[in-house]
């Protein structure tokens, strides 16, 4: 089977970003009306057909969508709607008529009539009261408020408008430590599914399911990729463009922290009485801690508003019982609330907009997004504070904004047991503009050109081949495509390895890596570059070993509900097969179903208690058994036959290797990142046993201590990579730790690891090789087995991308070389007689 494209093609495909759907419109096409920046915005989301908007508060996203959908409508017709919140249509009907186009607001499916410009609420289409198929264009104006329709709400919602041709969003600038809220955003304009992105750039937490960071080595790449779909636009020029007219206001925060009666301090769930009342809250606690300062913040509140009797006044509330207080302390504050019906919450919130209403008194979550406040309001006070920080700079941002003519003053309003809440909140605050610049940093270098982005990363695509080599061993850093390729056809006598799980993890920034795929299609397709490979430098008649386990499907990205299961080592075997290889059989290897239930959370007693029909079995692995065929095909023999001796291969060990159930201990080597994730005490007993075990290699032990130090894990304060002494007059295991508090902390390592345990290795190393032969793992990790083929009496020789696992590999490879050369106490005996 012979791949339809150049491995080189095939990589480079990898990196094509550029997802347009559109079509092509001349600038001069744009309404006159909009500016530079606005016009050039247009453009570039009516060629994609499918963009993102993020352009900082006041920089005219009202006037953009409905530019982009009237551009879409002229070439392909049919009718387009926008999506706003609550209160926000009248600002599109405001500037549509600028626009010389006509705007038809609806709440149900038969308000629809004709073609042209739609405008509906959330709600509307949340409970299904309007279809949004009827439409050839959807805009989502601040989507963001979906948030506050709950987690689950705001997944369904986006997958509602799948059938619609072209889809935009259109929101101020996100945090870009958001990142769930942007792949999201993805999802629904179809740019990337949104499994796919979480695995491409996120790295799981083994220990608990749903636990997602950016990769590291996958920040740069995020970032790029977000500005092939997304514009991130803080100011004019950040295209290019004066920022005449785009100054915004000052802002003047003011933080009023009330006094708490620290005698009446809470008791914790343990019965322990607390000193003082605040430091880190859970959401309980601040809670009950609102509700015991709530008159006093009220009264806070009230004094400000009365002290400013001319000013217009936005009071932003969390609870029920504060938006009543206020009511009772302001008598003449115009109220909005979620159990108002809709007409009435869009009239009040209109009417203080336009400043019909000087004083109003609303939650974030129901009026902080979409709502322009700016033209008759800078003053806001925040009658507590919460743990949502895109709430609350969302709110700010409902006065705070280009074209506000005033500065604009805040007081947030807490209790000092809210002192560690506010802390956070501020630290978020600074984050998030850090981050926001790094987004404009990225659009300054690449402007609106999607290929611009493609070509910078296409330049970072090769590896330059690094070798190793001992006695009896070879290994490369290089991708394993071309360093297989580049191997002598037959020239391996045993192939072990554990393929990568499809994209279900990376393990370097590299366009080579395997990991680094869309999907089990795409995994299988750069496969198809390396299995013939395989094929070609197996000997006749040999073995290749293939480790494969089944990927676990989470219900709430396919769809299904449940969590589900790929087979793919099926997959894996059909591909095998497919290549030419002839399929033995497979051997399974259990795992720990309570380790993969916390992985998973798939697998729980409590859920199998509630209902049976949702729960599966645990995952084991296994070792799919692929023969290449032997020249001779008339019999069943090798060319070179793996022959054993009966007097040490003996009938018991024979039964236990042909069973198809295999147990392991699990053992194989750690990573120098697994060791810098572990705490201090293990991570010294760890190293002391380790010296106990293995021939002390100085070098070594420097190494280690000096890769820990890069990433400040080596303690100043104590030797937490202490040798082992084998000598019963030196100890070295007395616990200097023992008095002190050793909870372990949660791992910070992330990374995954997917190497064959040492028992594995050996056991397939035994019974399908000869002394001599060589063994090959095309995806060597840390050399598990070339390492374990050495110690059996073999040669070995593996292919590994990942830099840092290159090196250590390499050392424990040398420190195999220095076992073997150092002489024992009988090569003495021998020397002396």
């Amino acid at each position: 089977m012979t791949a339809a494209v150049s491995y080189r093609d095939f990589l480079e495909q990898k990196v094509a970003f550029d997802s347009a759907c559109g079509f092509d419109v001349d600038p001069s096409e744009v309404h006159p009306i909009l500016l530079p920046h606005q016009r050039d915005i247009v453009v570039w989301a009516v060629h994609g057909g499918r963009r993102a908007i993020f352009a900082r508060f006041g920089l005219g996203k009202s006037v953009m969508q409905i530019e982009t959908v009237r551009l879409i409508l002229e070439r392909a017709g049919g009718r387009a709607l926008i999506v706003c919140p609550l209160g926000v249509r009248q600002e599109f009907a405001r500037d549509a008529a600028m626009l010389d186009q006509d705007v038809t607001f609806v709440r149900r499916t038969e308000q629809v009539d004709g073609p042209g410009l739609y405008v509906t609420n959330y709600e509307s289409v949340r409970d299904g009261r309007l279809d949004p198929t009827l439409f050839t264009a959807v805009s989502l104006d601040e989507a963001s408020c979906l948030r506050s329709f709950g987690s689950k709400t705001y997944q369904t919602f986006l997958t509602l408008f799948d059938d619609v041709p072209y889809r935009f969003v259109a929101t101020a600038t996100p945090s870009p430590n958001r990142h769930k809220e942007l792949i999201h955003y993805a999802g629904f304009l179809g740019v990337m599914d949104t499994g796919q992105a979480l695995t491409r750039f996120f790295q799981r937490d083994s220990t608990k399911a749903n636990n997602l960071t950016l990769y590291p080595h996958k920040r740069r790449e995020f970032w790029l990729w977000l500005n092939t779909w997304g514009v991130f636009l803080q100011r004019p020029s950040d295209l290019g463009y004066p920022d005449d007219g785009y100054d915004l206001p000052d802002l003047d925060v003011r933080w009023h922290e009330l006094a708490v009666d620290h005698t009446d301090s809470n008791t914790e769930r343990d019965g322990q009485d607390q000193l003082f009342r605040g430091g880190a809250l859970s959401v309980t606690q601040a809670a009950r801690e609102k509700r015991d300062s709530l008159s006093e913040r009220v009264a806070k509140a009230a004094e400000l508003v009365a002290e400013a009797p001319s000013d217009h006044f936005v009071l932003w509330h969390n609870l029920e019982d504060e938006r009543r207080a206020l009511a009772a302390a302001i008598p003449d504050v115009c109220e909005v609330y979620g159990t108002l019906d809709l007409e009435t919450r869009e009239r009040r919130i209109v009417d203080f907009s336009e400043g019909r209403e000087r004083l109003l008194a609303t939650k974030p979550e129901l009026s902080g997004s979409g709502c322009n406040f700016q033209r008759h309001c800078h003053r806001a006070v925040f009658v507590g504070v919460g743990f949502s920080f895109n709430d609350f700079v969302q709110a700010v941002h409902r006065l705070q904004r280009f074209q506000q003519p005033l500065p604009v003053r805040v007081d947030v309003v807490y209790s000092e047991a809210e002192r560690e809440v506010v802390r956070v909140l501020r630290d978020k605050w600074a984050k998030h503009e850090e981050l926001t610049d790094r987004m404009s940093d990225v659009i300054r270098e690449f402007g609106l050109d999607t290929s611009a982005i493609t070509d910078a990363l296409i330049r970072s695509m090769g590896v330059e081949r690094v070798e190793a080599a001992g006695d009896g061993w070879t290994v490369a850093l290089n991708d394993t495509v071309a360093e297989t390729s580049s191997m002598a056809e037959g020239s391996v006598d045993l192939i072990v390895t554990s393929i990568p799980f499809s994209n279900h993890y990376e393990y370097t920034p590299a366009y080579e890596d395997f990991g680094h795929t869309d999907d089990n299609a795409h995994f299988w397709a750069q496969m198809d570059y390396l299995t013939p490979q395989l094929h070609r430098v197996l000997a006749p008649g040999r073995v290749y070993a293939c480790h494969v386990k089944d990927r676990i499907l989470f219900g709430a990205v396919t769809g299904a509900g449940i969590p589900t299961v790929s087979p793919f080592h099926a997959e894996a075997l059909m591909h095998g097969i497919r290549h030419g290889f002839d399929y033995l059989g497979m051997i399974t290897v259990v795992t720990d179903v309570v380790r993969e239930n916390n992985q998973t959370y798939r697998l729980g007693w409590s859920e199998m208690a509630k209902d049976a029909t949702k729960m599966g079995a645990g995952s084991p692995e296994y070792i799919l058994l692929f023969h290449k065929p032997q020249t001779d095909r008339t019999k069943g023999y090798a060319d070179t036959p793996v022959r054993h001796d009966k007097a040490t291969y003996t009938r018991a060990r024979w039964q236990v290797d042909a069973h198809a159930f295999w147990r392991s201990s699990g053992n194989r080597h750690l990573t120098a990142d697994e060791l810098a994730a572990l705490p201090p005490e293990q991570l010294s007993r760890l190293f002391t046993e380790q010296t106990l075990h293995e021939v002390y290699d100085y070098e070594t032990h420097v190494q280690v201590g000096e890769h820990l130090e890069a990433r400040d894990r080596l303690p100043a304060t104590f030797m937490s990579l202490a040798p082992g002494s084998w000598h019963p007059e030196v100890w070295h295991d007395i616990n200097r730790l023992a008095t002190l508090n050793t909870e372990q902390s949660r791992r910070a390592q992330a990374m995954h690891v997917c190497p064959l345990q040492f028992d594995i290795v050996d056991r397939l190393i035994e019974r399908f090789s000869n002394p001599g032969d060589l063994v090959y793992d095309p995806f060597g990790g840390l050399f598990t087995v070339p390492l374990r083929a050495l110690k059996a009496g073999r040669r070995g020789r593996a292919a590994e991308l990942n830099p840092g696992y290159f090196l250590d590999g390499v050392k424990y490879l040398q420190a195999e070389d220095r076992r073997r050369d150092m002489p024992t106490m009988f090569d003495l005996l021998e020397e002396t007689a």
